[in-house]
């Protein structure tokens, strides 16, 4: 039997959906290639960073997903260059053939060109990144608490650029640790001088949202104690200092940039077809000029009547694109393919404890609810049963205590000596 090869770059939300409906299809070869071993839960990266749940939670290793599967391998390797000539794409680890090639590489922090604010900022769109947030608030307090003298300057604040759901989460989490935690962890500081400062180029949070929804999150924030500057754009950072467009700066060592996303190109493969850094597809995903080269998920830029300026980059997106792109794959006839239509579900937004808000189709619900039905929707798209009941047991020993013992800072080191 000779079977087709499939490629798929990137196993985030969209490539991974792709490839279990591909599982086990004797006719199909699939190779999956990501840069790093494991597929990440993003929407709870916050946690990770604000100390509530341990990376391993939510990031689940390739090889153990695709441990049964017979068709499917997987590679470790970053692509480089892609040949649509030769059906071949060029990695840092060797060459790859394929007869379809899917990109589903997703996105990053978008940092629009601002070099310096990227080597001086943390983004928050990988596990790594996650992790290097919470070492580096962590270590902040450890330095405060020997310098002392520095505590008034204010070069301890937290400032969150960006009021989507990731800033708000993380503002709301953050806020909450303020007030629970650290000052258990560290009973001779005074944390009113900490502020948790989310900048908002507009005029309220979660401006996708309706607008029940963002003012009661503004309400909510305000409540934790969060410092909410609206209509506010960041010009400038040099590690010390924040400035505005309006003149106003603000000091702080801890910078988090939650102000966008970009999509994750591979090299100038296809650069005249961008838009807006996402690669132009037709109603089956593939892209413009190539029949066997598709693009799902965040990179994917799709027009339709419902969406004209192409779809959210959301995970419900990536992944019933995923699952369409699928199901294609496997009808031998293209002409029986399905054209992508995507149903608007909703979107939600947690800011603490009791505190969230949900907007569904048809009707829209905040507060103790709405915190229950987000807790309850991200743990079951959780992949495995043990990481379900981990994160569940985290989240309840939080819940009773009010604190959380994940606060570990582990930095990597390049001795190796484990000498003091």
């Amino acid at each position: 039997m000779i079977r087709e090869k499939i490629v798929i770059i990137g196993g985030g939300f969209a490539g991974l959906q792709l490839a279990k409906q591909l599982n086990g299809k004797a006719d199909k070869k699939v190779m999956v290639i990501d840069k790093v071993n494991h597929h990440m839960f993003q929407p709870l990266f916050y946690q990770v960073a604000s100390g509530r749940i341990e990376p391993s939670n939510i990031s689940f290793p390739f090889r153990k997903i695709f441990q049964r599967s017979k068709n499917i391998q997987f590679r470790m390797t970053e692509i480089k260059e892609i040949v649509p000539s030769e059906n071949r794409i060029i990695a840092d680890e060797g060459t790859f053939t394929y007869d379809k090639l899917i990109i589903a590489t997703g996105c990053k922090t978008n940092f629009f060109g601002n070099q310096v604010m990227e080597d001086l900022t943390f983004g928050m769109k990988n596990t790594q990144e996650a992790i290097s947030i919470r070492n580096h608030i962590l270590l902040t307090f450890e330095k405060m608490i020997i310098e002392k003298s520095r505590t008034d300057d204010g070069n301890w604040n937290i400032v969150i650029v960006g009021s989507g759901a990731t800033g708000v989460e993380l503002a709301g989490a953050f806020a909450e640790m303020k007030r629970e935690v650290l000052p258990r962890d560290y009973p001779h500081m005074n944390f009113d001088e900490l502020k948790i400062i989310l900048i908002s180029s507009g005029a309220k949070p979660l401006e996708a949202m309706s607008v029940e929804s963002q003012n009661k999150a503004e309400e909510y924030l305000l409540k934790l104690g969060v410092t909410f500057m609206t209509e506010e754009r960041v010009t400038a950072y040099d590690g010390d200092v924040v400035f505005f467009e309006s003149g106003k700066q603000i000091p702080s060592n801890n910078v988090i940039w939650a102000a966008g996303v970009t999509g994750n190109v591979i090299s100038d493969f296809n650069k005249d077809n961008l838009i807006r850094n996402r690669y132009k597809v037709d109603r089956y995903n593939r892209i413009l000029g190539y029949d066997n080269i598709f693009a799902i998920g965040d990179i994917a830029y799709m027009e339709t009547a419902k969406f004209p300026q192409g779809h959210p980059q959301l995970a419900n997106v990536a992944i019933n694109q995923g699952k369409n792109l699928g199901k294609n794959l496997l009808k031998p006839n293209i002409s029986n393919w399905k054209e992508f239509e995507y149903e608007d579900l909703g979107s939600m937004a947690t800011i603490g404890k009791h505190r969230a808000v949900v907007d569904l189709p048809k009707f829209k619900f905040q507060g103790f609810f709405a915190w229950y039905f987000w807790m309850f929707l991200h743990l079951m798209l959780i992949l495995s049963v043990r990481n379900k009941l981990a994160i569940f047991f985290n989240w309840m020993w939080s819940y009773f205590n009010k604190d959380s013992s994940l606060r570990l800072i582990i930095v990597p080191s390049n001795q190796n000596s484990t000498e003091q």
